[in-house]
Parts: C-alpha cells; sequence; structure tokens
C-alpha cells in the first residue's frame, strides 16, 4: 500500500460525501475542511484492526485503543458515520479494504483490546450468565454513580417535560410504573434485575410496598443494602445477590422486570415469562421495561462492539415477539408503551454527566473502559434517534377467575 494516503482509504469505509474531516499519521487528509468533526488515525494499527474487521467493529477496537481519536463532540461524528456505525457496510467494500489493508495488517496487527470479552460456557447457562452480569455491572459503583447520577438508576428515564433533569426524569420512571402496577401500601412487588434498587425504593419510600429486588451483581446488590439501610426502608426493601430463577416466593401482588428481559435470550423468553406468571397472585400484574428491535431482523446478531464490550450475549427482540410469548405465558396484555425518544434523552444526560467526571473516571476504571462507555453511551443515543432500537414497557396481568382482570374500565 506504499504511497496510497491513509485518509483516502479511511474516506473509501467512512463514504466519501461523510461530513467529517480525516487527518492521518501520514500526514494525508480528507473530508471537508469546515467539518465539524474531525478524526485523527494515530497509528496504523488502526489500519490492521480496519483489516481483520471493517467497518463499525474495527473503528471501535482503534478508538478504545487510543489509535483513533476524535476532535469535537463524539455523538455528532457518530451521526455523520451513520451508515457505519448503524448499519454494516456492504460485504463487497470490506472484502475490498481488507484486500487493500492486507500490507499493513501484516506489518503491525495487534490482538483486540484486553477489554473485549465473550464469556465462557453454555449460553444463558446459570455460571455464564452471572459472568456477563458481573462484565458490564461490577465495573466500579463509584464510577457508575458518576454516570447515573443520585438516582443510580441505569434504565430509561421518562421525562415528564422537555426541560426536566435526569433525577426528575427518573423519578417519573419509577412513578409511572408504579402507577401502571396500581401499588398501594401492604402490597408485594418482586423486581427482577433490580439494578441498584432504584424501583425497590421508591415502591417503598412512596406507596409503603414491601418491595424485594434480586441482581446477579454483587456490587449492585451490596450498594442497595447500604443504601436502604441509610434510608430506613429496611422494615419494606431488600436487594438480594440472587438469580431471579432462584426466588422462592410467591403470591406477589405485581412483577417489575425493567432492564433485564435484555440479557435473558430468545429460547429462554417462554419460561421467563412463564417464571414470572407463577409468581403473580390471581390479577396480579407485571410491568416488562426492556429494549427491542424496530422490527423482525434479518440477522440474530447483536452489534459486534456491544456484544464484545458492553453487553455479552445481550439479544434484542421484536415487541411483536415479546408480547406473543407474553400471551402465551398466560398474561393478558392491557397497555404498551414506546419509549424511545426518552431513552436518546436519557442516554444524553449518562454522557455529560461522563464528561463531566472524565478524568475522575479515567482514573478509577483505565482510558480503554472509560472510551468504551463513552462510544457505547453515543452510539445507543443515536441509535434510539434513528429508530435502530426502541425501547418499551408493556403491561400485563394474570387473569383470575372467569377472567377477572381487576382493571378499571379505563386507565392502566
Amino acid at each position: 500500500m506504499s504511497g496510497v494516503p491513509v485518509a483516502g482509504i479511511l474516506s473509501g469505509v467512512i463514504g466519501a460525501d461523510a461530513p467529517v474531516r480525516l487527518i492521518a499519521y501520514d500526514g494525508s487528509k480528507a473530508g471537508p475542511d469546515g467539518a465539524e468533526v474531525a478524526l485523527r488515525i494515530s497509528s496504523p494499527r488502526a489500519l490492521a484492526r480496519l483489516a481483520s474487521a471493517p467497518g463499525s467493529l474495527g473503528l471501535a477496537r482503534a478508538y478504545v485503543a487510543g489509535e483513533i481519536e476524535v476532535d469535537g463532540d463524539l455523538h455528532t461524528a457518530l451521526s455523520a458515520l451513520a451508515d457505519v456505525t448503524l448499519h454494516s457496510i456492504p460485504r463487497g467494500r470490506q472484502l475490498r479494504l481488507a484486500r487493500q489493508l492486507l500490507p499493513v495488517w501484516l506489518r503491525h496487527r495487534v490482538p483486540p483490546p484486553d477489554l473485549e470479552y465473550r464469556p465462557p460456557g453454555r449460553l444463558h447457562s446459570r455460571a455464564r450468565d452471572r459472568r456477563a452480569i458481573a462484565h458490564h455491572y461490577d465495573v466500579s459503583n463509584r464510577f457508575y454513580e458518576w454516570v447515573l447520577g443520585p438516582s443510580m438508576t441505569y434504565t430509561c428515564a421518562c421525562f415528564p417535560t422537555a426541560d426536566a433533569t435526569l433525577e426528575q426524569a427518573q423519578a417519573a420512571k419509577h412513578e409511572l410504573v408504579a402507577a401502571k402496577l396500581a401499588l398501594k401500601p401492604g402490597m408485594r412487588l418482586l423486581d427482577v434485575g433490580c439494578g441498584w434498587g432504584g424501583m425497590v425504593m421508591h415502591a417503598a419510600a412512596e406507596h409503603g410496598v414491601r418491595a424485594l429486588g434480586v441482581t446477579l451483581s454483587r456490587n449492585q446488590a451490596q450498594w442497595a443494602q447500604a443504601e436502604i439501610a441509610r434510608r430506613g426502608l429496611g422494615d419494606l426493601a431488600e436487594v438480594r445477590h440472587l438469580d431471579y430463577r432462584d426466588v422462592t416466593e410467591d403470591g406477589f401482588d405485581a412483577v417489575s422486570s425493567i432492564g433485564l428481559t435484555e440479557h435473558i435470550g430468545k429460547a429462554q423468553l417462554p419460561r421467563y415469562f412463564g417464571f414470572l406468571y407463577g409468581k403473580l397472585r390471581p390479577e396480579g400484574r407485571l410491568l416488562n421495561h426492556c429494549i427491542t428491535q424496530p422490527r423482525t431482523p434479518l440477522t440474530r446478531r447483536l452489534d459486534p462492539f456491544i456484544s464484545r464490550y458492553v453487553f455479552p450475549d445481550g439479544q434484542l427482540e421484536p415487541l411483536g415477539h415479546l408480547v406473543s410469548v407474553m400471551n402465551d405465558a398466560g398474561f393478558e396484555v392491557r397497555h404498551e408503551e414506546n419509549l424511545r425518544e426518552h431513552y436518546a434523552r436519557t442516554l444524553a444526560c449518562w454522557g455529560a454527566n461522563l464528561e463531566e467526571h472524565w478524568e475522575a473516571a479515567v482514573a478509577e476504571v483505565g482510558p480503554g473502559q472509560a472510551r468504551v462507555w463513552r462510544l457505547y453511551m453515543a452510539a445507543s443515543r443515536l441509535g434510539f434517534e434513528r429508530d435502530n432500537i426502541q425501547l418499551h414497557q408493556v403491561l400485563g396481568v394474570k387473569l383470575g377467575e372467569q377472567g377477572s382482570s381487576g382493571f378499571p374500565l379505563r386507565g392502566w
């Protein structure tokens, strides 16, 4: 590839019309001079990564490793590169790029960054699920406090107004779930995949509900139990480090699953919804809140960057499939709501929090991990904005005798 400008090669990857300035280590440049953002390719290792993984994964590896820098806002850069970041580049172009970069790959090839992770074991076995959850959620509670803010809520918020703060929006989300579940004092709530216990504590503090949360993350459970004690909610709220499948209690008035379904896997969904159905009393309600595909995908593969760096073994399904499986498990579906735009706003807030604490975050988790999070949140925000992914809440009920639902004629 001697004599071929590096910026010209990269221009072929992202598209000649992309509004991004390319500046390469060999002095070559491409793209409009007045572009709002620029990519700086600082090492030939970045090209070697593109040779082995043309498209978004190769670019992500180079960014995580610090071989590509972004001048300007990362979300703006990804928006300009949407054809690469949201959709795979055509196979023919991938093959041409790989052939063109073969010489540089032979000289500068390196293994993927150490942060790339594929958990061992049988897919969605209990042991593998524990490893996958620990990889993402047991990073550092301090790091999550910086990114998520005081609510420590790592799920889509619900913004009551356009100028609402993240904390107001997370409180509104918890209250929305509580309203859909019709929580009242004395009721019993099971929150599966409860994270740091936000919904558990909201149900106890605001509605007098006896709430049990379970999570596979030891860090989350320890933080949540300490916070429950600090707030004086120990008589009503509890978070256990436990697989949801090992909950022995039943007869709950309500079950909330906020951000767990993405980790379950398609083959396990019937058992998952069947298990939650069995935990409810007659007329008990389930609120399932999860990220979904906007339509039935042509391939089952999650984005390779997300699956290898962020959510190992994560699987997203279209809304219709989830509703069908809920129905087949016995639930009557009463309400559905798409909060796609709210998740884009949530991610924008998390991204701003990370930037505010950037130096401390790098010191806490390392530059590579911090870059993973910066890229993941910016890319996910773009995905929700462009309808590449969605966020749905589905409300179901376990009917009582002769089809009784316990629902009013109107409302939730």
